[in-house]
């Protein structure tokens, strides 16, 4: 996907220190910023890199129907939704590159083998403090594309629920805010909006 244009941002004295570097790294940055005006400031930011990512919306044609997950999320039962997520197919990259990686997603999240992904963003989700990048793609089903029941690694802790439903009682669900995932509703709604590629 092209990059946006426009100036290139100047900061000076960068510095770095990392803060915990666990399951994912957050480290505390400061750094003279200059601003519009011309004026140097100094400021200071945390990033959070837990990895890049890759997440997928299997649509069916035939029937309108899409595949979604259904899982516990523990950032948002903290916030107070106590319910699991309901989600588009996603995964970390690791070593993989978005399409391997969305189709290895695919076969464990969903229990689909999905060789044509198409992809039709690649968007920063919180580039306020988070430096993930989500590839986004879109792909056909159908019920031959089935090898499995799908459910998530187990060895990683996952317990997924696999959904099936018409697109349209996805896009309803946004509405009534039953689905609150961003990168699920871009989805749906770029489907809507575009259909398939």
């Amino acid at each position: 996907m092209p990059k946006a244009s426009g100036a290139d941002v100047e900061l000076k004295n960068l510095r770095e220190e990392v803060l915990s570097d666990d399951w994912a790294k957050l480290t505390r940055y400061t750094f003279d910023y200059r601003r519009r005006d011309g004026v140097w400031e100094p400021q200071v930011r945390q990033a959070y890199d837990r990895g890049d990512g890759a997440v997928l919306l299997p649509y069916d044609p035939a029937r309108g129907t899409v595949l979604l997950v259904k899982q516990f999320r523990l950032p948002a039962w903290i916030k107070g939704h106590k319910a699991p997520l309901i989600e588009a197919c996603a995964g970390k990259l690791d070593a993989l590159d978005p399409v391997a990686c969305i189709r290895k997603e695919a076969e464990e999240e969903l229990g689909y083998h999905l060789p044509d992904v198409t992809q039709v963003y690649f968007i920063y989700m919180s580039p306020g403090s988070v430096t993930e990048e989500l590839a986004f793609f879109l792909t056909p089903y159908s019920a031959a594309d089935r090898i499995g029941e799908g459910g998530g690694a187990e060895d990683e802790g996952e317990d997924i629920e696999v959904l099936e439903m018409p697109l349209d009682e996805a896009l309803a669900m946004t509405r009534e805010g039953r689905i609150i995932d961003a990168k699920t509703i871009l989805l749906l709604q770029h489907l809507k909006l575009y259909g398939l590629p």
